[in-house]
Parts: structure tokens; C-alpha cells; sequence
């Protein structure tokens, strides 16, 4: 399987601060991964530097085997959707959001084609948004937002008739989200059959929908691997500092971590 992303050698360093330091990996195409890690162990950083939002100070990202900063903004945003914590919507109907997949597909003042609005409908269909289709985005829940940010990276990448050549990257997309809904995202995005960089919080999570896990501390990558591979108890102790059980989930049968809360008899 060819890699989707390559990474060689990264370093990101701002006012002589060390935000990544010498990160290498490989993401094959069509994986679902995960970023794991602490607060403030480089998370978003790193993801930014995938999708071009921020130029790393020496090594490379290679989407689709070309590096990324001898591509152009709209090229890269014809092979990555990004949804993101930089994600802001001003007042627009749902439908008006979801349409802004097409920008990097467009010329200037070019309307939308019946193919564009075959998109648009097959995305608000997929992921349940055709009721909301003419509400005002900022009126909805959390859980529905994040739906109609990835409806609209679904349109974007529409138009790119190889699906093993598209990557959505998410940034923490699960945050103040209930159980309910974070669950419900993550199996419509695992649907989606392209390539899935997301960064998560949640290690129980990560373990059931990711195929692999890299954890990233202090800017660097700790370990790379399946989840079984990755979420050893030692090292979730050391990074997390908490004491942790890791047995086997009885439906999915990959780790599932239990912490501990301490004395609950006091």
C-alpha cells in the first residue's frame, strides 16, 4: 500500500523553542490514524505542518510523494480537507457551508454545476444534515457542526476521482462533544473509505477507531504502531502519569485502558 503521507526529518523550531523535534513516519493509504499525547506535547503542530498550514524549520511532508511546499495552496486543497480548531463560520445557512468545499475547484465567479450540487446533496444526505440543510450553522449543537465541517470536506474532495489520494485531517473533532456524538462522528467518518489523520484525547477511543496510533511527546514521536503496539500500560504511565490497566475490549478486542482514580474511600 502506497503511502498517502511521508515525513522525513521534521523540525519545527519557534523562538528557539523546540516544538517538533526530528519526527519521521509514514501513513499508508486508506489508514484511519490517530495523534495521541498529552497537552501541549505537539499535536496540533504536527498537523498543521501536514496540511501546509505551518512551514516546518528542515525536513520534508510528501502528500501523494510530492513535497507539499512545492505544491501550491489549491492543490493541496484538492487532495487534504482540514477540520480544524482554526475553523470559523460566519453566519451562513448549512448548505451555504457545506458548498464551500467547491472553492478550491472553482474560478473566480464560476457557479456551481449540477455534478457540484450532486455533491453537496450526497454529502448533507450522508451525514444526516438534509433537515438542516437551510439553518443557520451557528444555531446548531456541537455534534452537528463538526458533521457539517466534515460535509463539507467530504464536497471538497468530490471532485478527486481517486479516493486513495484524499486525506481528511481532523483536529481533536470530538472535543465538548457527549459520548453519543463523538461515536456517531467517528463511524460516519470511518465510512468515508479515504485516508484519517485525527488528534484525540481520548485513549479508548483512539484504541477502537484507529488502525494506527502515533503517541507524540515533548514534539517528538514516542511510538508508532497498531493499538495493541502503542498503548502498553508502562508507557501510557510514563507519558500520562496514571496509573493504568490495559485489558482487551470484549466487542472490538483492542485495548481498553481503565485508570485508576486513586483512594475513592476517603
Amino acid at each position: 500500500m502506497s503511502p498517502i503521507i511521508q515525513v522525513n526529518n521534521l523540525c519545527w523550531n519557534v523562538n528557539g523553542k523546540t516544538i517538533l523535534d526530528d519526527i519521521s513516519f509514514t501513513i499508508p493509504s486508506g489508514q484511519f490514524v490517530g495523534i495521541i499525547g498529552t497537552n501541549g506535547s505537539g499535536k496540533t503542530s504536527l498537523l498543521r505542518s501536514l496540511y501546509r498550514y505551518a512551514k516546518p524549520s528542515s525536513g520534508t511532508v510528501l502528500l501523494n510523494g510530492k513535497d507539499i511546499w512545492q505544491q501550491n495552496a489549491i492543490d493541496i486543497a484538492k487532495q487534504i480537507a482540514v477540520v480544524s480548531q482554526l475553523n470559523t463560520v460566519t453566519p451562513y445557512q448549512v448548505i451555504d457551508v457545506v458548498a464551500m468545499g467547491l472553492i478550491p475547484h472553482k474560478a473566480l465567479f464560476e457557479g456551481q454545476t449540477t455534478h457540484d450540487k450532486h455533491l453537496i446533496e450526497n454529502a448533507l444526505t450522508q451525514l444526516d444534515l438534509l433537515e438542516l440543510k437551510n439553518n443557520n450553522f451557528e444555531t446548531l449543537s456541537g455534534g452537528e457542526q463538526q458533521r457539517v465541517l466534515i460535509a463539507r470536506a467530504i464536497v471538497q474532495q468530490g471532485h478527486n476521482r481517486n479516493p486513495s489520494q484524499q486525506l481528511l485531517i481532523m483536529d481533536e473533532p470530538t472535543n465538548h462533544l457527549d459520548i453519543h456524538y463523538q461515536l456517531d462522528l467517528l463511524q460516519r467518518v470511518k465510512k468515508l473509505g479515504i485516508s484519517i489523520v485525527v488528534s484525540l484525547h481520548d485513549l479508548n477511543i483512539a484504541s477502537a477507531f484507529c488502525d494506527q496510533l502515533l503517541l507524540i511527546d515533548h514534539g517528538k514521536i514516542i511510538r508508532q504502531g497498531t493499538p495493541q503496539q502503542v498503548l502498553d500500560p508502562e508507557l501510557i504511565n510514563k507519558i500520562y502519569n496514571v496509573d493504568v490497566t490495559v485489558i482487551e475490549h470484549p466487542q472490538h478486542r483492542r485495548p481498553h485502558l481503565l485508570f485508576s482514580y486513586g483512594d475513592n474511600n476517603e
